[in-house]
């Protein structure tokens, strides 16, 4: 039974891959809510349930994790995390890997939300954005309670390189970086400050290039380092945050994937920009002040999450 001191959150994940499992942790290990990871594959998601509820006695927590291939056991779930879906292959196409995940991801969503209709949605199966607009469409829900993880990790990417290269605490270090989640993204140095002082006062124009562009690249750059896996450790982080900043009402000002209508000159888009999360989603979402370099950049960006999302359900479409 867990603890009467405890609030009784219910945070679902969907995929017990690396990233679900390494979010179950962190969630239940902050003593943020009791947990349930969802798989298709039979008995993965139960084993790392008990496997992390046996690592209680050394963690000195007592919420519940529960490991489940049922849609039922996630009933009453206030925030769901949907990290299910597969990586690019080796021969895998685009527009493959684009049916595929969009596939899996409409289907979660429309099975979980039946039993949590009230929940509020974290994408963060890839690609990102895109498959964020195809949860908001399946779920039904208002946009605000739909969104992507995309700006804290990019961000948290930004911060790494920039304490690395200054040689100083990430403490001292926030970050700011806009966009979809890719190559196009949009890292704003002006917003990026050490204890208040922004980094293009502290490092040359070139410096502050090769950092973008390895924030651009990190997951890549995992990827290629690992051969046979992908980064795990700061997605589940990044997507931590925002579960905690939802229960908690922390209104926290987190970049991250939300739906605009307007904002930046941009409609009917799930793109990264810095919003205020809260128990209901996203409270509001903040508009910087952009030079029009940075405002086009964000556009391309756009433009290019907004084709995908065409294609995708294109895709779906020639599947039914």
């Amino acid at each position: 039974m867990a603890s009467p001191t405890c609030t009784q959150f219910r945070v679902s994940v969907i995929g017990a891959g690396n990233v679900g499992s390494t979010l179950a942790q962190r969630v239940a290990e902050k003593n943020l809510a009791d947990v349930v990871l969802l798989d298709v594959i039979q008995g993965r998601p139960q084993g790392l349930a008990l496997d992390l509820m046996e690592a209680r006695g050394v963690e000195r927590h007592d919420r519940q994790i529960i490991g489940t291939n049922d849609y039922q056991d996630t009933a009453g779930s206030d925030v769901i995390v949907i990290t299910a879906g597969i990586p690019r292959k080796p021969g895998m196409s685009r527009d493959d890997l684009l049916r595929t995940n969009a596939k899996i991801v409409r289907e979660t969503v429309k099975s979980a939300i039946v039993y949590s209709p009230n929940a509020v949605l974290i994408v963060v199966t890839n690609p990102l954005d895109v498959m964020t607009h195809i949860a908001w469409e399946a779920s039904g829900l208002p946009p605000k309670q739909v969104m992507g993880m995309a700006g804290v990790l990019d961000s948290a990417r930004f911060q790494t390189f920039i304490a690395m290269e200054l040689d100083v605490s990430i403490a001292d270090i926030s970050a700011t970086v806009l966009g979809g989640h890719g190559d196009l993204m949009v890292p704003l140095p002006k917003y990026s400050t050490v204890n208040g002082i922004p980094i293009d006062q502290l490092l040359p124009e070139s410096t502050i290039a090769q950092l973008i562009d390895r924030t651009r690249n990190g997951g890549a750059e995992i990827v290629e380092l690992m051969q046979t896996g992908s980064a795990f450790y700061a997605p589940a982080s990044s997507a931590c945050v925002m579960v905690e900043a939802i229960l908690y009402n922390k209104s926290r000002l987190l970049p991250i994937a939300a739906y605009l209508q307007g904002e930046y000159g941009l409609n009917d888009v799930f793109i990264g920009v810095p919003c205020r999360l809260g128990c209901q989603g996203i409270q509001t979402i903040l508009e910087l002040d952009l030079t029009e370099a940075e405002q086009a950049a964000l556009h391309r960006s756009a433009a290019s999450v907004r084709e995908n999302v065409e294609r995708a359900n294109q895709l779906l479409a020639a599947t039914v």
